[in-house]
């Protein structure tokens, strides 16, 4: 039987209280949150913190917003209020088309951006979407907030740079002229974690990649970033030839493990296939149109 060791329960109604709650606890201490990657390792005792601290009341932190040029996102919006979200799809489909094929409806409606971003599992759809787009992430501390990447914000397995003391608030992404962007991902079943996946940000200027930002998950890409084939990609025309150079570049530069849900030369072939199908519609849609009959990324990857 699948029993999580004893644990202190405390419920925080504001940040500050949170902060003040993880200050007196840390290093001990766990954030509940939506906490379906959380509660599961209790269970299996591969997490054993010594208290959580109950941050569903903090309904502040639960929104989806314009501010002046960028959207902002707060830790506990829900996955299914970023995949309700007008404003979100408007400006970034990739959220739309990641957020279609994480989990099921249960989990979409209670699970938080916010934390699967902390649980940083290197599987996670979002942390490729908000790598791709180039975001930044608010974490707040005793001594204030600070504002990091999001290409920094994960150091490795399981791990981010927020600090015992310190929680995620909120997500940032910069809105941009001629944009468009997909994502993309391969399961052995609906709302699997990915056996590969990735999505594509691009940005245009006559025709050209003015920038770009490749997502990878699953594939064992650091910081979930394909920054080779960005570089490659920067200043191409915007066409089949530099997708596909694009695509065997980030296959080369990844280094996915062989496991149950794959052999590694097949998830190199994925990261290679993927990266063009997200770019190709990713380009699309910054220019207007919906994905070529025959040229669809998958199925559930919206125009």
């Amino acid at each position: 039987m699948q029993v999580p060791a004893q644990v202190e329960y405390e419920k925080a109604t504001s940040v500050t209280q949170a902060l003040s709650l993880l200050a007196r606890y840390a290093p001990g201490a766990r954030i509940l949150a939506g906490g379906h990657s959380l509660i599961p390792m209790m269970k299996l005792r591969l997490a054993q913190p010594e208290v959580l601290i109950d941050i569903n009341p903090i309904q502040a932190l639960r929104y989806i917003e314009r501010a002046g040029d960028e959207l902002r996102i707060g830790a506990l919006a829900r996955h299914a209020d970023l995949l309700a979200a007008e404003l979100a799809g408007q400006h970034f489909t990739i959220l739309h088309d990641a957020e279609r094929v994480i989990a099921d409806p249960v989990v979409r409606n209670w699970g938080t951006i916010g934390g699967s971003l902390c649980q940083a599992d290197p599987s996670e759809d979002l942390s490729a979407a908000f790598a791709a787009l180039k975001g930044s992430m608010i974490i707040a501390g005793p001594d204030g907030s600070r504002e990091v990447p999001a290409r920094a914000f994960h150091t490795g397995p399981y791990e981010t740079v927020v600090g015992p003391a310190e929680m995620l608030t909120e997500i940032r992404l910069p809105i941009r002229p001629e944009a468009g962007s997909a994502y993309v991902k391969v399961a052995r079943r609906a709302g699997d974690w990915p056996i590969g996946a990735a999505g594509a940000a691009v940005w245009l200027a006559d025709g050209r990649i003015a920038d770009v930002g490749i997502g990878l998950t699953a594939v064992g890409a650091e910081h979930f970033v394909a920054a080779e084939a960005e570089e490659f990609l920067r200043g191409q025309p915007a066409g089949e030839e530099a997708f596909a150079q694009a695509g065997q570049i980030a296959a080369a530069h990844c280094h996915p493990a062989s496991d149950q849900r794959g052999p590694a030369s097949y998830k190199r072939h994925l990261v290679s296939e993927l990266t063009i199908r997200v770019l190709r519609t990713a380009v699309r849609r910054a220019r207007g149109l919906a994905p070529a009959p025959g040229l669809a990324p998958a199925p559930g990857l919206a125009p």
